[in-house]
């Protein structure tokens, strides 16, 4: 069976103001737990004009103080921006906040252009190199135990200590994340609506067959992050799908910015070069009424042997949004029990 999660990312849109994205997010995190959803996570982008969630631990702390049941999680965290043993104490409160339900997802990408990293972290030198070494830090100051003697923080413990712990995913786009993961043992997510796919059989394979067992998870466990939108009908999803499409070929150009509606899509003609490739999205877009998008998820799941699915959905409409998230949950979960507090 195929578990359904949500990947949130606060995205700006054209119309309402960036703070509203936040709140957006909170809301939408209710309503994907009653919908059944497995885990809801958010991002971390820095000076981002079309991505506002910059700080995931603390957009975790409101989200686990309203809901009851869904994991909770970054997706990641960029973790050579920081001290591992400060992301593992934020971690280690929020999972006092909510055992049991904390995800720290950590990836090695800045999140933001070159000049933003170094404001981030100003000390840093080539901190992305010792990723590995900030990985397997964290790795032990979240579980409690303690660092080899001769490291410079054996003995060094990051409270609040419990009887359960945040768990560690390692999230990557290429083949670096996927040995990493597999040579520390950890769950890892493969971000497939940042490829469009390429490279994900390769390194999900990686992953599998390097994979070393560690004691709080013998067995590899690999999740999928995916664009995917659902609507009413294929007409009305195409139509939401727009705004995306002419971010995509906006930031291709190197032109960032808040989302368009469609109405203001419809305002840009696309030239010669941006029709091509905005036919070359739709040609694989995870696109359409909820049985088509459920039938194209089911066989990448299958395809990949993936039984996570990781759900990312851009709409200026939140509405629209908050649609595709329940027809999918009802093409997946196949109960009502679980949809009478949304509907």
């Amino acid at each position: 069976m195929i578990r359904l999660s949500v990947l949130d990312q606060s995205v700006a849109v054209t119309g309402r103001s960036e703070d509203a994205s936040i709140r957006e997010t909170l809301s939408l995190a209710r309503h994907c737990e009653a919908l059944g959803y497995e885990r809801f996570w958010v991002s971390e982008h820095h000076s981002h004009p079309s991505i506002v969630g910059s700080a995931p631990e603390v957009l975790m702390a409101a989200i686990a103080a309203t809901t009851q049941r869904i994991r909770v999680g970054s997706a990641g965290v960029m973790l050579p921006h920081y001290s591992a043993l400060k992301v593992a104490e934020q971690f280690r409160v929020l999972e006092a906040l909510a055992p049991g339900r904390i995800d720290l997802g950590v990836g090695r990408a800045p999140g933001s252009d070159g000049r933003t990293a170094q404001l981030l972290n100003p000390h840093a030198h080539r901190a992305a190199d010792h990723f590995p070494v900030q990985v397997r830090e964290l790795q032990a100051w979240v579980s409690g135990t303690d660092l080899p003697a001769g490291h410079p923080g054996h003995g060094i413990v990051a409270r609040p200590m419990g009887p359960t712990a945040p768990t560690l995913w390692m999230l990557g786009s290429s083949n670096y994340g996927a040995q990493l993961a597999a040579h520390y043992g950890l769950p890892y997510a493969f971000a497939h609506f940042i490829t469009d796919g390429q490279g994900a059989e390769e390194a999900l394979t990686m992953y599998r067959d390097l994979y070393r067992p560690s004691p709080a998870h013998p067995e590899p466990q690999a999740a999928l992050c995916v664009w995917a939108l659902a609507a009413d009908t294929e007409e009305q999803a195409w139509h939401h799908f727009s705004s995306r499409e002419r971010w995509k070929i906006d930031r291709n150009q190197g032109a960032l910015g808040p989302l368009l509606s469609p109405s203001e899509v419809t305002l840009r003609s696309y030239s010669a070069d941006e029709q091509a490739g905005a036919e070359k999205l739709r040609s694989t877009a995870l696109v359409g009424c909820a049985a088509q998008v459920a039938d194209k998820l089911r066989a990448l799941a299958d395809a990949l042997a993936v039984q996570e699915l990781v759900v990312i959905t851009w709409t200026h409409d939140p509405e629209a949004r908050r649609r595709s998230y329940e027809l999918l949950a009802r093409e997946f979960c196949k109960t009502t029990s679980k949809m009478k507090k949304a509907d």
